[in-house]
């Protein structure tokens, strides 16, 4: 895939004319893809996709198009008949003020291999494994390319295998577990022990369900909830500029606030899925630390926000989210999590997450799948759905008791179009008190 997107973009470099500056971008994927219902499987394929993306800029004017490839050397014909429309629909556009390219050529390459199941494998750990279940998931696994060339000279390469497994487990009516195992290496032994620790928990429903009242409880948020708390902050909270206009949520740390001091969130290109630069040509720093020890780091800034209010780029996209989400681990031995909550609320998932007072940090959402109350450190009933509402100076700040020394390493399992390379690594949360208000 790299030596054909590499002689498209020569060829398109021999018909630009003077002023001209192309930007080209890759994606591609090879991939394999297992969907499961009721254990058994439901759909199963291979997908090898490849598209490129062209931005042709000229007096500060620029214009994109995109175009599927098929891997042969009509590609390249079309490629230039594609560069013909973009270059006359430059003439009609005026002038964007915000334009930043690197000018000056930084050619990286990285290919990181892994350790990929064949899919058959994982039908039969499947099909063995969740026997008697009403098992649904979905598969995906396989190599993801990202690339990057301009007519400067410069080449950036990003190739890296990777696979992502997202599953329930479902009993009756609304009792359900969910689950998932990512990586880059896959082990057997590590999927069979997920798949039976979450047996397990499903087996707590036959338990009555109990229903509690709103108020404050006690707290433990796996991995996975936890995930959908830093998804609603990355929405805004590290970006340049949200902070410039004043619409961050962490606004109040803009102002001095602080989290606990055990919290600590980096964006870690180098140890995630998603490539180490971007479609302006700029090369991502290994990492970036949002926030340390509690206190409001650097943010993520774009060239379009470096360009418009006087900052250095470090290589963030558009929306100036983050892609490889890393935070710190705590000293909690996720083994003791139980007996640590003592009596309170183990909540698996969390979904419907959403601000209700973004400028002060409030978010609110609703328990999800496996949330169980604990007494004396032992899981003793489910609990009905619940609503919280509170703010992350509370959840992350003042009431806050400590993270896992584990973290769970969450894929983005999204496949809309192609297969994401978003990525996070998070601890469990241990909480003194989570406000709930249905």
């Amino acid at each position: 895939m790299k030596e054909h997107f590499l002689s498209i973009r020569n060829s398109l470099q021999k018909v630009l004319q003077v002023g001209e500056t192309l930007l080209c971008s890759f994606s591609g994927e090879r991939s394999d893809f297992v969907r499961f219902n009721h254990a058994r499987v439901r759909q199963a394929g291979s997908v090898e996709q490849r598209s490129l993306s062209l931005r042709l800029i000229r007096d500060r004017r620029q214009a994109s198009a995109a175009l599927t490839l098929s891997g042969s050397a009509i590609d390249k014909e079309n490629a230039q008949r594609m560069l013909e429309r973009v270059r006359e629909a430059l003439d009609g556009l005026p002038e964007d003020p915000w334009i930043l390219v690197n000018e000056t050529p930084q050619s990286t390459s990285s290919e990181r291999r892994g350790g990929l199941p064949l899919p058959e494998s994982v039908i039969a750990l499947v099909t063995r494994g969740a026997r008697g279940l009403d098992f649904v998931g979905f598969y995906a696994g396989g190599t993801i390319c990202r690339g990057f060339a301009n007519s400067l000279g410069q080449e950036n390469w990003h190739e890296v295998d990777s696979f992502s497994f997202d599953w329930s487990l479902y009993r009756e009516a609304d009792q359900a577990v969910k689950a998932g195992y990512a990586g880059f290496i896959w082990e057997d032994a590590a999927f069979e022990g997920k798949l039976e620790g979450e047996r397990e928990r499903l087996a707590r429903f036959a338990v009555p369900q109990r229903t509690l009242p709103p108020g404050e409880y006690r707290a433990y948020l796996a991995p996975r909830a936890l995930e959908e708390i830093t998804g609603l902050l990355a929405w805004g909270g590290f970006s340049a500029r949200a902070r410039a206009t004043r619409q961050s949520p962490l606004l109040r740390m803009q102002e001095g606030a602080t989290l606990s001091p055990k919290v600590s969130f980096t964006e870690n290109t180098a140890e995630g899925v998603a490539p180490g630069f971007q479609g302006d040509g700029f090369v991502k720093p290994p990492r970036v630390t949002l926030i340390k020890n509690g206190l409001l780091g650097d943010s993520l800034i774009s060239p379009r926000s470096a360009k418009e209010y006087g900052l250095d780029t470090n290589a963030a996209g558009g929306g100036e989210a983050p892609q490889s989400l890393d935070c710190a681990a705590g000293t909690l031995a996720e083994a003791d999590a139980l007996a640590a909550l003592e009596t309170g609320l183990y909540i698996s998932n969390l979904w419907y997450l959403n601000y209700s007072d973004r400028a002060v940090g409030r978010i609110t959402g609703m328990t999800r799948f496996a949330t169980f109350w604990v007494e004396g450190g032992r899981i003793v009933a489910p609990v009905s759905p619940m609503r919280f509402d509170d703010t992350l100076y509370r959840m992350l700040g003042e009431k806050l008791i400590d993270l896992t020394r584990e973290r769970e390493l969450l894929l983005d399992p999204s496949t809309y179009g192609e297969r994401s390379t978003a990525s996070s690594r998070l601890p469990g949360v241990l909480m003194s008190g989570l406000r709930f208000t249905l």
